[in-house]
Formats: C-alpha cells, sequence, structure tokens
C-alpha cells in the first residue's frame, strides 16, 4: 500500500520534504541519522486517526535537499520551526528519535512555546556510549570507502546480506535491516556528506558530545515521555536509567523484544504508550516568568550528569 503523498516547501532556498496527515492534536515525528519519514511508516497511519501527523525528511537526507549546509541539532530544530510557521501551526507534541531526539530535545530547549511535549525515542543525547558503526562515520576517508562500498554491484551484496541477518537469529543482528536501508540511502553522495557533517556535529571517537542532561530540569514545566527498545545496540537502553535522575517527572517506556527501532520492532505497542502519554498529560503552556525563575535557580542541588566529557546542547 502506499504511503502518505510528500510534500514540499522551499524555505531558505532549499527544498524540505514533508507529508502531513490526519487531523486533531499535533504530533511532529523526527526521524534518526541516515532516514527519512519513511522510518515512520508502521505508525503513521495509525497516529494519523488521532492526531494531524507532520513527519519531515531532515536537510541533508530522505527527498529533501542534501546542501552544504549547517547539520547541527540546533540547525534542525531553527528548520523545524520554519517549517512550522510556513505550515500555520504554532504548538506541537514533538516525537524524535534517536538524532532525531536530539533535535526533539533541542527544539524544546529553544522553543519552549512552541512545546507542547516531548518524546524521545531511543534518543541521542542521555549519555557518550553509541555504536562504533557511527563513530567510524567521523574518519577521514570514510565517504571515499562508502562512495565504493555504494558501487551498484557492491551494494546490492552488502544490502543483501544485511538484510539476510537482519532475519537470522544472529545476535546484535535486529536493527540490520535499516542499517541497509541507510547503505542504499548513502548511495547518494550528497546524502553520504550530510551524514558525514551531521554525525560530526553529534560524534567523535569517544562517543557523543552533546547532552540535554545539565538543562533537562527545565522539563518540569512540560510532559516528557522517552520509549526505548530493551535490546538497542546502537545507544544502550542503560541511557534510559539516567532520565530519572535528571527529570523526575519524565515518563519511561522500555519495549521488550525491540532494538533501536521501537515504533518498527513494535508499532502497536508503540502507539499505544504514545497515546496514553498524549491523552494523560496536559500540554506544557510556556510561561515567560516561570521559565526564567527555572533558569536563575538552576539545577537542583545534586544533580549527577552520568558523563562528564559531554558537552551541553548549546
Amino acid at each position: 500500500m502506499a504511503g502518505p503523498e510528500v510534500q514540499y516547501v522551499v524555505i531558505h532556498g532549499h527544498r524540505r520534504a514533508f507529508v502531513k496527515v490526519g487531523s486533531g492534536p499535533v504530533l511532529l515525528l523526527l526521524h534518526g541519522m541516515g532516514c527519512d519519514h519513511t522510518t515512520w511508516s508502521p505508525v503513521i497511519g495509525r497516529l494519523a486517526k488521532r492526531y494531524t501527523v507532520i513527519a519531515p525528511d531532515l536537510l541533508g537526507h530522505g527527498l529533501s535537499d542534501k546542501p552544504r549546509a549547517d547539520y547541527s541539532v540546533g540547525g534542525y530544530a531553527n528548520a523545524m520551526r520554519d517549517l512550522l510557521t510556513v505550515l500555520g501551526i504554532d504548538k506541537v507534541t514533538v516525537v524524535g528519535h534517536s538524532l532525531g531526539g536530539g533535535v526533539a530535545m533541542q527544539f524544546a530547549y529553544q522553543f519552549p512555546e512552541r512545546t507542547e511535549r516531548m518524546v524521545l525515542v531511543s534518543p541521542g543525547g542521555l549519555g557518550p556510549e553509541v555504536t562504533p558503526i557511527i563513530r567510524a562515520v567521523t574518519l577521514p576517508g570514510f565517504h571515499q570507502v562508502m562512495g565504493l562500498a555504494t558501487m551498484p554491484g557492491v551494494r546490492h551484496l552488502t544490502v543483501g546480506a544485511l538484510r539476510g541477518l537482519a532475519r537470522s537469529t544472529f545476535p546484535g543482528a535486529r536493527d540490520l535491516d535499516e542499517i541497509a536501508d541507510i547503505v542504499e540511502n548513502i548511495a547518494d553522495p550528497g546524502a553520504r556528506r550530510a551524514l558525514q557533517h551531521v554525525v560530526r556535529a553529534c560524534v567523535d571517537l569517544r562517543g557523543q558530545i552533546i547532552t540535554m542532561v545539565d538543562r533537562a530540569y527545565l522539563t518540569q514545566e512540560m510532559p516528557m515521555c522517552v520509549i526505548w527498545g530493551t535490546h538497542d545496540r546502537v545507544i544502550p537502553s542503560s541511557h534510559a536509567d539516567h532520565v530519572k535522575r535528571i527529570a523526575e517527572t519524565a515518563q519511561v517506556s522500555m519495549v521488550g523484544n525491540a532494538g533501536h527501532f521501537p515504533h518498527k520492532d513494535q508499532p502497536d505497542q508503540f502507539v499505544k504508550t504514545l497515546h496514553r502519554f498524549v491523552s494523560r498529560t496536559r500540554p506544557a503552556v510556556y510561561h515567560r516568568g516561570r521559565w526564567r525563575a527555572m533558569l536563575k535557580n538552576g539545577a537542583p542541588a545534586g544533580l549527577v550528569i552520568p558523563d562528564s566529557r559531554v558537552v551541553t546542547i548549546a
């Protein structure tokens, strides 16, 4: 069955692709690194029965343009603000997966007046650990090596092997089908260059270099839910343990028999969890005075940042 119609809008001279379906409260779905809006295909239709669903291809991904541009999480957050403004949408519940989780955090931090809730799905930004595969993207020569690896014949063999392993019982193979999709996507040289810019803005050889931990206390004014697959081997699900230490009011839902893509591995449970969270929480209402007071008071005494190597989202 065909997916939702892809629409396009040009903002700051660059074409942005997105799908917009359904009606009701607005969910902004942000995909992860190297993916596009189709990562949400297993859940978009079901969510659209209750919500207006907007799922963009971030710049450098999918059907959006892939210019030499700002691929930082801050840049992406600004782009989402601009996209929503063009679409005439004032407030959203922002849902971000992996890199998209980092963008969702940044969006909520930069634009609290436009954020009703925040849902983080296997997100970056809660600890330094990340799979060596992502760290390898930062290495010199990645673009050239992957150019060879994604040549037609070689790419077909690689993708076939990854999809075959994904169907096996091999330990750690659960997410290889999605990695195969990423390999297909970065056959485009523009997508490869964009991916490398994205990764270098977020990760170095020691792991993730951004975090929302030091300002997570601000979520006391904003409902927050974290959804994580118990078998995630891309970003460890143990990072979910940090959430209760840094954001006491957050809800955490661990999805069994799911890897880095719980919305694909267990779509029914994902939709049920997301709907329960949205329906049982009141949307945040931005109040400048309260926000100013929280910033002046800072984080509660005794807050422990999981790893001092990471630096904050600016």
